[in-house]
């Protein structure tokens, strides 16, 4: 399984995509444990998934507003950690489906 590639849609106001951050001691089970037991560290955040996504839709926001100043996002996101082919699928089927269905 590759979830460094995966489906994308662009709809009118939202994304749907699959990003792949890659392997750290985060997500392995080995350091599940340590991950949980962290103190939270507040201040700026930056390279976690908030902040790559507040950096896409900012610099989207910048060009598509040249063209349509009333453009606006969604303001949050939802994001899920896929865990398995089976997961990986349904995510992949849901994304490519959603213009039909929206």
């Amino acid at each position: 399984m590759n979830l460094h590639q995966g489906e994308f849609v662009v709809m009118p106001d939202h994304f749907h995509a699959i990003i792949g951050v890659g392997k750290n001691k985060y997500n392995s089970n080995t350091e599940a444990v340590h991950c949980i037991s962290t103190k939270n560290k507040f201040g700026a955040q930056s390279k976690n998934l908030a902040s790559i996504i507040r950096g896409f839709k900012i610099g989207v926001t910048r060009n598509v507003r040249l063209i349509d100043p009333d453009f606006s996002w969604q303001p949050r996101f939802h994001d899920r950690i896929i865990r398995d082919d089976m997961a990986y699928q349904r995510i992949s089927d849901y994304i490519i489906n959603n213009p039909a269905n929206w």
